[in-house]
């Protein structure tokens, strides 16, 4: 019963006979390998325009290189504030733009809310020097806490951005399960709404190790690729990521995966739901559960077998937890089983 983090599934067994199925022979090396340049070819498909991609190894290093694309002398990022770049990249946004900063929005669950947005960047005017200046806005899809912007909301945040002058970046570690949750394309969830750039993730839904940035302006593609080079995220055997998208995107597989990770979920919140010692504390909309129950319930779970997660309370959350009772989150992947989910919704009920 392992809903500790999606990144604890290893890797698809079809991205693993794909990495198999390119271990032998040569290749051009550095991106430049006639697989590499069909991937290239097949990200410009899905998102339905020309793109240019760079592959990198974690979301982290995607984030960060994207903002670092974004990047202006006294330059100022506007992001969710409990979102991955601020919480959980160990300043690393900060450390590759060399010195911009993060500002913190407000808004409930995970997402910014424009009107906080609009009133954090008239804070800043880009001639007084003393304060800084913005340089793009930041959000994530699906949230941090599981929760998904629709497709007007991506559209609205972008033009209070563009309003200001600003790129829109997408933090897509887990952009697929928020693509089957919207039952929308990937055009219609980035460039149609506005967002210029992408951190487009796969290892978080199957693959072993492929991340990459995405640019909706190839023009932007030569500043990023000595970004990615001065940043040791230029691989000599990048095929070997490209072999892991070549897989990923095979007859459909990535969304078949966020499918059954949203399903899992969505079964996981149903058994807490049914439930007498927990309950839910938001309803999911991608492949996260957050559920309030008794620490010492947590603690006989965890004791039986099931792994997760005690996760603080996030703004906006309205429920309530006792002085005995904590948030615990769960998170389901492409390997979660059914059986998984009801051992561990038999286990709530005793």
């Amino acid at each position: 019963m392992f809903f500790a983090s999606d990144n604890w599934a290893g890797a698809h067994p079809a991205i693993a006979a794909g990495l198999s199925a390119n271990a032998q022979g040569y290749s051009a090396a550095y991106g430049e390998g006639d697989l590499d340049k069909a991937v290239y070819r097949q990200f410009s498909e899905i998102f339905e325009r020309e793109v240019a991609v760079f592959f990198v190894a974690t979301g982290t290093a995607a984030n960060s290189l994207s903002l670092a694309a974004c990047n202006k002398p006294g330059g100022i990022a506007f992001c969710h504030r409990e979102s991955h770049v601020v919480e959980d990249e160990c300043g690393a946004p900060e450390y590759f733009t060399g010195g911009s900063r993060l500002h913190a929005v407000d808004g409930a669950l995970g997402r910014i809310e424009p009107r906080n947005l609009a009133r954090a960047l008239d804070r800043f005017v880009p001639e007084f020097v003393h304060a800084g200046r913005p340089m793009a806005v930041s959000i994530t899809q699906s949230t941090e806490v599981g929760t998904v912007y629709g497709l007007d909301d991506i559209a609205e945040i972008s033009a209070i951005a563009k309003r200001h002058g600003l790129p829109l970046h997408m933090d897509g570690a887990r952009f697929a399960n928020a693509l089957v949750a919207l039952e929308v394309t990937p055009a219609e969830m980035t460039w149609k709404r506005g967002v210029d750039l992408l951190s487009f993730g796969g290892t978080k839904n199957g693959c072993w190790c492929a991340e990459a940035v995405v640019l909706f302006d190839p023009g932007q593609a030569r500043e990023m690729g000595f970004l990615r080079k001065r940043a040791a995220q230029l691989f000599s055997k990048s095929r070997f990521v490209a072999a892991q998208f070549d897989a990923y995107f095979r007859d459909g597989l990535w969304l078949q995966t966020a499918r059954h990770a949203n399903a899992m979920a969505a079964r996981l919140a149903a058994a807490i739901e049914d439930s007498s010692l927990a309950r839910l504390a938001w309803l999911p909309q991608a492949n996260e559960v957050f559920a309030v129950m008794p620490k010492a319930q947590a603690e006989r779970l965890q004791a039986q077998g099931a792994a997760f997660y005690d996760w603080h309370a996030p703004h906006g959350f309205d429920g309530h937890a006792g002085e005995d009772e904590g948030l615990y989150r769960f998170v389901t992947s492409f390997a979660t089983t059914a059986e998984e989910v009801d051992g561990f919704g038999s286990l709530l009920a005793k």
